[in-house]
């Protein structure tokens, strides 16, 4: 549990996988770039809804959190938030590599909890913030219908007018 919640800090593993598919997925690469950045970033967006919620983290007694924090406001959690908005993100680029990037996303928020870092509402509240970045997040989706058509209307063979 400790090494998922590790793994999750400033969104880190999201821009290795990101990193990662970028070096052996050339025709994807610039969008797996762009993908590789909403986990690091979400967590800025995340700090902003904090400062403006000030819930402050569990405190059990007898019962210490068995990982360190950056801060003592706990809504919404940041892993959830960087999980969430990066597995979307980058299952917008790969849509067939959705089911483990979700997995991991929902591994990593599940340990806030348990690790008592959050309260389940934190990280509910960080999921549905990271799906809504991951969504809107620009730059991520290939070419549409339209763009190939439009493309191919406009590189058509012309009749000679002559």
């Amino acid at each position: 549990m400790r090494s998922l919640g590790a793994a999750g800090e400033w969104g880190a593993v999201w821009a290795a996988i990101g990193l990662a598919a970028a070096a052996v997925d050339p025709a994807r690469r610039e969008r797996w770039l762009r993908a590789a950045a909403v986990g690091p970033a979400s967590i800025g967006i995340n700090y902003v809804v904090k400062l403006a919620v000030r819930r402050q983290r569990p405190r059990l007694r007898r019962l210490p959190p068995l990982a360190g924090a950056p801060s003592e406001l706990s809504f919404p959690s940041a892993h959830a938030t960087a999980s969430l908005a990066a597995a979307t993100a980058m299952a917008r680029v790969a849509p067939g590599a959705s089911l483990p990037l979700y997995g991991l996303a929902g591994a990593i928020c599940v340990t806030r909890p348990y690790l008592g870092m959050h309260y389940p509402s934190d990280v509910l509240g960080g999921a549905v913030l990271g799906l809504a970045i991951g969504v809107a997040w620009p730059g991520l989706a290939g070419r549409g219908t339209e763009d190939r058509l439009i493309d191919l209307v406009a590189n058509a063979p012309r009749p000679d007018a002559s």
